[in-house]
Parts: structure tokens; C-alpha cells; sequence
């Protein structure tokens, strides 16, 4: 199998510069370039293509949108997954704390795979644990209740009269408000989320891919004898990281440009 994981894009005006990097991401993984992308000192690599295309989480900066009525920014990038997909690669797309009810129009519209919490996969013979990772501190009390309050079916069925200029302007300040809820020492959550991925590598899963924490980091165990990755995605924030999967091995890397190609961690 052949893949690549993302996480935690935070898209929102179609002018910003992630957003022009991701669709050019997007492109050269339409292309066949992945391998060009993890070998920057290669230009000339036979074009691989991709079979599988996992976003985990916080692909939008906020999502209340409907069937009939997209936010506008939001049409070029739901374009170019498209196109991915009737390009024959699959789309499996992760609900995050600033994306969610995501069903209603990329799986019933689109057909394309919506998790509303996590995925229990199993690749190439291992078992996978994938989900943006929000949930993994319980301990915050405030944005677990926030959270909730928000995926209810009470609250969905109260956005959907809202007219949709001021949906969005409601999805702004809920997206301010997560990051508000979720604000403090990124370190510190990181390690409860690696420690929250360290328990469940002790029980049947051999890899754990969370977004969320926007640290890009591949931590490797050796639990019971076997080995065992927990691997944190970055963001297309800051760091423009992808993870590649290939057959059983794990390139995190970082996305330049189409000239520069992409370096490893």
C-alpha cells in the first residue's frame, strides 16, 4: 500500500499561502512525484503513484457548510480532492476540533470516506490506530464539554436554519474559541498525546498517527519484542509535513516547493 497522512491544514482564505502550497501538493501527488518529494536530491524519479490519501483533521479552519451552500474559499481545494479521487486514489477524511459534519457533503455528495472520531485499520499486516487526537487529554474539561455542546445533534439541527453568511461568521468565532480551549504549552500536550499513544501501542496496535498537536515527530518502540511507531503529523501551518507510507515504511517529510523538492525530518 501506498499512502500519505496529512493534518491540520487550517484552511481558510483561498489567497493564503498554505492554501496555494497544499494545492500544489496536491498536484504533484496527482502527478506521481511522491518519490521526488522524499528524495530532494532526485529530479528524475519514475512517477509513483499513491493509492490512499488520509487527512486527519483540521483540513479547514471551520466547517459549517451545507449540501447547496460551500464556503466560497473552500471550492478549490474541495475541486482538487475531487479530482484526486476520480484520479483512482481514495480519500479517507478525518474529522478535527475545527472540522466536523463533514458527513452531510464529502461522504453523501462526494462519496468519500468521513471519520467522525477514529479508524482501527488494518495495513500491510499491522494494526493501525488513526484520528486527529483532540480527544486524547481528557483531563481538559472545559473543551471536552465544548466539544460536545458542539457535535450534538441539538446544535446541528439548530446551524442548519442559520443562513449561511452568518453560519460562517459563527464558524469563526467557534474555530477562535477551540483554539482558545485548546491554547497552552504545545509541549506539554504533545507529551499527553504521545503518552495517550504509548497506551494503546501496549495493547494491539502497532502504529498510532495523530494530528492535532502540530508537532512532526515519529517515535519508535520496541514493546514485547515487536516494534512499534507512534507518529505525530506536523501541520501545513508551520511545518508543511506529509507522512509517506510505502509498503511498510515511514517517510516523514516536509513539503518545499515543486523546485526544492521535500527533505525528511
Amino acid at each position: 500500500m501506498k499512502a500519505v497522512f496529512i493534518s491540520d491544514a487550517h484552511l481558510k482564505s483561498s489567497s493564503d499561502e498554505k492554501y496555494g502550497r497544499l494545492m500544489d501538493f496536491f498536484d504533484d501527488l496527482q502527478r506521481g512525484k511522491i518519490s521526488s518529494l522524499i528524495q530532494a536530491d532526485r529530479r528524475d524519479c519514475e512517477p509513483v503513484y499513491i493509492e490512499d490519501l488520509f487527512i486527519v483533521g483540521d483540513l479547514f479552519d471551520f466547517w459549517f457548510c451545507r449540501k447547496d451552500s460551500i464556503y466560497p474559499d473552500f471550492k478549490l481545494i474541495i475541486d482538487k480532492l475531487v479530482e484526486l479521487k476520480q484520479a483512482g486514489i481514495r480519500i479517507h477524511l478525518f474529522e478535527g476540533n475545527h472540522d466536523f459534519f463533514m458527513k452531510e457533503y464529502f461522504h453523501a455528495v462526494l462519496g468519500m470516506k468521513v471519520f467522525e472520531e477514529w479508524a482501527e485499520l488494518r495495513i500491510d499486516g499491522k494494526n493501525f490506530l488513526i484520528a486527529h487526537g483532540d480527544t486524547a487529554d481528557k483531563t481538559n474539561m472545559v473543551y471536552m464539554m465544548f466539544r460536545k455542546i458542539l457535535r450534538s445533534r441539538a446544535f446541528y439541527h439548530f446551524q442548519r436554519f442559520i443562513p449561511s453568511p452568518i453560519l460562517w461568521g459563527i464558524a469563526g468565532l467557534s474555530s477562535a474559541a477551540s483554539k482558545e480551549l485548546n491554547k497552552g504549552n504545545g509541549g506539554a500536550l504533545f507529551e499527553k498525546m504521545s503518552s495517550y499513544a504509548g497506551e494503546r501501542l501496549e495493547k494491539d496496535y502497532d502504529v498510532v498517527i495523530l494530528g492535532h498537536s502540530h508537532h512532526a515527530v515519529v517515535r519508535n518502540f520496541v514493546i514485547n519484542g515487536k516494534e512499534k511507531k507512534f507518529i505525530a503529523l506536523g501541520d501545513w501551518v508551520k511545518h508543511y509535513s506529509f507522512l509517506y507510507y510505502d509498503d511498510g515504511k515511514f517517510f516523514l517529510s516536509r513539503y518545499r516547493s515543486r523546485r526544492e523538492g521535500g527533505v525528511s525530518i
